[in-house]
């Protein structure tokens, strides 16, 4: 399949740079097969069935963002340079990968200050990206970047405004614990506390998995064979007993439906080629496309993706390029809200993993 295959006409208007308040309130389209229905997340309750299990990615995002200086001395007299960083992964010896602006204005060796007590050095360039080694470690490098630091909105909303301080909580899910993400997993910023409790009274159950979502989550497809699309990778983690939690529900004939696409790549990455999952801990950079067979998902609540990016491949596969491409028709001229803080969908295919494993058995 050709690039082209994966493109679509977006009004700028569809663009959401602020999410629904409450965040329940935004809209759901619910795809089962190929009919559309038009619904909002709250009423999720009462979609889904008793023993659904709904598969939570519970990444942290960190406040990569960081405005800072550096100050060198110079024939005229001290010369001062703002430095714009957006932190990308950290390396096992202590340092971070980062994308600096303007990255010319630095000399190896360098020192950026964001903060009173709070530095980094620039230590170079390794491939595309700027290395940095912070002054702080630990605990005290976390309570440094949470002062100092802004969330790291994606470019299409960072390119309409600047993230400001609602973001610190709008860009993080109401379940995030684990800390390591640069980008939120934004089918979840549709729930809250009481939705939650809503759902756990209706049957359905929760599983938790980890998976830090990168930067890289936002890179385009620069080749029209999306064969040759070299995936970024990110790092991720299932527990024992989350693993042995979606075991059963298999084995049951319980729906297990992802929230989020960087939960569908994981639980996917991890599946044996029978659906069964164990604990799992590593790095996955799994491209799903048209044509690939899911192991685990029987449906997936995401929201609506870029054109021609990876995540509108995935959808597709899961549940057919024509039928996507129906939703998102329907999505657009009905004004559904694209992108990170825009609305979300159900996509519930006719026959999904665990349907395919019952009329295997049967």
């Amino acid at each position: 399949m050709k690039l082209s295959d994966f493109d679509f006409d977006l009004p700028e208007t569809l663009i959401a740079t602020r999410p629904a308040v409450p965040r329940t309130a935004a809209r759901l389209l619910l795809a089962e097969g190929p009919g559309i229905e038009d619904r909002q997340v709250a009423d999720l309750p009462d979609i889904l069935r008793p023993g659904d299990v709904l598969v939570l990615n519970d990444t942290k995002v960190m406040p990569v963002h960081l405005d800072g200086a550096r100050h060198r001395d110079s024939a005229q007299g001290p010369v001062t340079a703002r430095i714009r960083v957006n932190l990308l992964e950290p390396l096992p010896d202590g340092r971070w990968t980062a994308l600096l602006k303007p990255l010319r204005k630095l000399r190896e060796g360098e020192e950026i200050v964001f903060a009173p007590g709070f530095a980094a050095r620039f230590e170079g360039v390794e491939g595309d990206h700027a290395i940095l080694h912070f002054d702080l470690e630990g605990e005290d490098f976390d309570t440094a970047l949470e002062t100092a630091g802004a969330m790291p909105l994606p470019p299409y909303i960072a390119a309409r405004r600047a993230p400001d301080a609602q973001d610190m909580t709008d860009y993080q899910t109401v379940f995030a614990r684990q800390r390591g993400a640069v980008a939120a997993p934004t089918a979840s910023l549709h729930f809250d506390r009481a939705l939650l409790d809503r759902l756990e009274a209706a049957g359905v159950e929760f599983v938790h998995v980890t998976l830090h979502v990168g930067a890289g989550t936002f890179l385009p497809v620069k080749v029209d064979d999306i064969t040759q699309h070299r995936m970024h990778s990110e790092r991720g983690e299932i527990t024992a007993e989350a693993a042995e939690r979606l075991n059963r529900a298999r084995a049951e004939g319980r729906r297990v439906i992802p929230v989020g696409t960087t939960a569908l790549r994981l639980i996917e990455s991890a599946a044996n080629e029978d659906g069964t999952l164990a604990a799992w801990q590593g790095s996955t950079d799994i491209f799903i496309t048209p044509g690939y067979r899911f192991r685990v998902t029987d449906g997936l609540m995401t929201n609506f993706h870029l054109p021609k990016s990876t995540l509108m491949m995935l959808v597709s596969a899961l549940m057919g390029a024509d039928t996507i491409r129906n939703i998102y028709r329907h999505a657009i001229d009905t004004g559904y809200r694209f992108f990170s803080y825009g609305d979300s969908s159900l996509l519930l295919p006719e026959t999904g993993a665990g349907a395919r494993k019952v009329a295997q058995r049967s």
